[in-house]
């Protein structure tokens, strides 16, 4: 049976360890602000601000929160984006994703300061990313990254393989893994002989968004596999990219949905929001 990689002591873990270093600022006179931008109701986002707020309370974080109706227009964000620029008081601006469909997304991205983009969306943190710049990363692959480590996993040479090509995940995902100076391959709904080259990863990354899509089959026998799912099974129960009950026979260590990747997404914002005052 497989390790249980659990995302929520590890994020627990890093969290203390933010707010012993937010203390020591405090004491110098120097505090983190985050700003953060939900417009509409859709009630995942809602959820994730409202743990993005706690978890900036449980750190010592000062936080701002604009809660914006779904008609607010793209230029009223962008106006606000700007006012959040100017003030210096403000050291990261986090947009909520999704964001309404009359507004463009990466408008809205590119127009953070790159100072200030502690969600790691700008394509100067992805520039500074792939060429190995100081720079925020992605919150979600930074996670990952502090899960292995942190698991005592060996990333130096190994096969790693991702399943999933996005912008958030994948991409930052692939460039953090060969910082590691692992080998890695990047799959995707274009990719042939899928299983093929899954069952080659010693580490495997699974970033689709389709509910147990990733069985047994799929993955060599003491494997390390990582599910970044966020799904709902027949039942509606939360789960994740891998059929967990069948992978977990022949991995050597498995994250589980939930408790697994998820709660290290908003460790690694906070941490992020330290990194905004070296970077002000």
């Amino acid at each position: 049976m497989a390790k249980i990689i659990d995302g929520k002591k590890i994020s627990a873990d890093i969290k203390e360890e933010i707010r012993v270093e937010v203390s020591a600022l405090k004491e110098q006179g120097r505090e983190v602000t985050l700003a953060v931008v939900l417009v509409g109701e859709d009630p995942a986002s809602q959820v994730y601000v409202r743990n993005k707020k706690k978890a900036c309370e449980f750190v010592g974080i000062r936080s701002l929160s604009y809660e914006l109706p779904a008609s607010t227009t793209q230029e009223e964000l962008l106006l606000l984006v700007e006012k959040l620029n100017r003030d210096d008081s403000v050291n990261g601006i986090l947009v909520q994703l999704p964001l309404p469909g009359h507004i463009d997304e990466d408008e809205v991205i590119r127009a953070i300061d790159p100072k200030k983009d502690v969600d790691g969306f700008h394509p100067m943190s992805v520039g500074a990313l792939s060429i190995g710049q100081p720079g925020y990363v992605s919150c979600t692959p930074a996670g990952i990254i502090q899960l292995l480590k942190r698991s005592d996993i060996e990333l130096d040479g190994k096969n790693c393989v991702i399943i999933g090509r996005s912008n958030i995940v994948g991409k930052p995902m692939a460039m953090l893994m060969l910082r590691e100076n692992a080998t890695v391959t990047v799959t995707h709904s274009h990719t042939k002989n899928l299983k093929e080259i899954t069952r080659e990863a010693d580490i495997l990354i699974v970033a689709i968004g389709k509910t147990k899509f990733i069985t047994a089959d799929y993955v060599k026998e003491g494997a390390v596999v990582v599910d970044v799912g966020m799904d709902r099974d027949e039942n509606g129960k939360l789960c994740g990219d891998v059929d967990f009950d069948s992978v977990e026979k022949v991995a050597q260590a498995i994250t589980p949905v939930p408790g697994g990747v998820g709660p290290m997404t908003i460790a690694m914002l906070m941490k992020n929001c330290l990194t905004s005052l070296e970077l002000k």
